[in-house]
């Protein structure tokens, strides 16, 4: 899984001290670990420290253990720290039994772990939602207990999340094709709280799902409802709706690398006004919605000049946009304009066509602009 670029995520920086966690990956590591040591001398370590990519080795207490014939299975809570994971307070369970002579490190999904089936992730379909990761992490730990208590290198390993397939729900796991459960995620092993990264990888992802099932069309929205809106306007299936959020840059500069035919870009009016203004991330952290700037465009529309000022005090983006309409001023077109340029210069290079779509709180469509070729 690439990472994404640094300029992408550096707001990382100026945020608040919170508490970091651990992957889902780091903990599957833990109770491998633990596993495999139990299963070769019927004795579980607790706790139990592993190698992170980083070079750093945290312990961590065991949960369940079970010894049965043949097998040794024991459990983590995952604690994703001050992140609002979906999986915090999971129980990560590995089961570790042995393997054929020669047949090496066998991954295998359990309850609540996912498999993928569709084409352009880092796994191939048929694999265990297990990434590549978080598996030589897991190498690392067999390898190193192995050399330890002199047992063998062959195992079967398998990784389950109890609830996982009702956790997944609330993932994006579904619109990639990862089915049955949760993915083992981690390429630090450290889950940094409130993560861009983690989204601005998820959009790349979803990206590459697309252009691997041939799809030829996506479309990043930055809510639900916009996202809704857009998927009926274009008539596009889940697979083309890329969860892009805030995150616009994240999405665009992706697609300049690794273009589809055909990008739609869409959200609401505040959001596609910052758009429009020059941001390419969306969030309030970044810039609020400049109202001289708006009451530029309003100017634009024909507005009398005592309107235009009173642009300047509004409360919100969206209170100008309703004044507009009751005005009959189209100022959901002037905006659109201004966001396509912005997103096509992100985009430039790519050789695809680009729209952009503006859709009000009730889910109508109330602006675009026509799909056009960027620079």
């Amino acid at each position: 899984m690439s990472e994404p670029e640094s300029a992408e995520i550096d707001d990382l920086n100026a945020m608040p001290q919170l508490k970091r966690g651990w992957t889902t990956g780091t903990c599957a590591t833990a109770a491998t670990r633990a596993a495999y040591t139990a299963l070769v001398t019927g004795e579980f370590p607790d706790p139990v420290d592993v190698l992170l990519p980083n070079g750093s080795r945290p312990a961590f207490a065991i949960a369940t253990t079970e010894l049965g014939e043949g097998f040794a299975r024991a459990s983590v809570i995952k604690d994703a720290g001050d992140d609002p994971d979906v999986t915090h307070g999971a129980r990560i369970v590995s089961t570790v039994r042995f393997g054929a002579v020669g047949s090496g490190i066998q991954f295998k999904a359990g309850e609540g772990v996912g498999t993928v089936t569709r084409p352009g992730l880092v796994l191939p379909p048929g694999e265990p939602a297990i990434n590549p990761v978080p598996r030589d992490m897991m190498r690392i730990a067999i390898e190193e207990a192995a050399a330890e208590t002199s047992g063998p290198r062959d195992v079967i390993i398998e990784i389950a999340i109890p609830g996982g397939e009702q956790l997944a729900l609330g993932t994006l796991n579904g619109r990639l094709g990862i089915v049955g459960g949760l993915s083992v995620l981690g390429t630090t092993g450290v889950v940094i709280p409130f993560s861009c990264a983690a989204w601005i990888s998820s959009i790349h992802r979803g990206i590459d799902v697309a252009r691997a099932t041939g799809i030829s069309h996506v479309a990043g929205a930055t809510g639900h409802t916009s996202e809704k809106a857009i998927q009926g306007f274009h008539a596009l299936p889940d697979v083309a709706l890329i969860d892009m959020g805030d995150f616009a840059g994240g999405m665009l500069k992706y697609l300049k690398k690794h273009p589809v035919p055909i990008v739609t870009v869409g959200g609401g009016f505040a959001k596609m006004t910052k758009l429009g203004q020059g941001l390419l991330d969306l969030h309030s952290r970044s810039g609020e919605v400049d109202l001289g700037w708006l009451s530029e465009r309003v100017s634009e529309t024909g507005a009398d000049s005592d309107f235009v000022q009173s642009v300047l005090t509004a409360n919100t983006a969206n209170e100008v946009m309703e004044n507009c309409r009751l005005r009959g001023l189209d100022i959901g077109q002037r905006v659109a304009d201004e966001a396509w340029a912005t997103a096509a210069k992100a985009l430039a290079g790519s050789g695809s066509l680009l729209d952009i779509v503006i859709v009000d709180r009730a889910g109508q469509v109330i602006a675009r602009t026509p799909p056009r070729k960027v620079g």
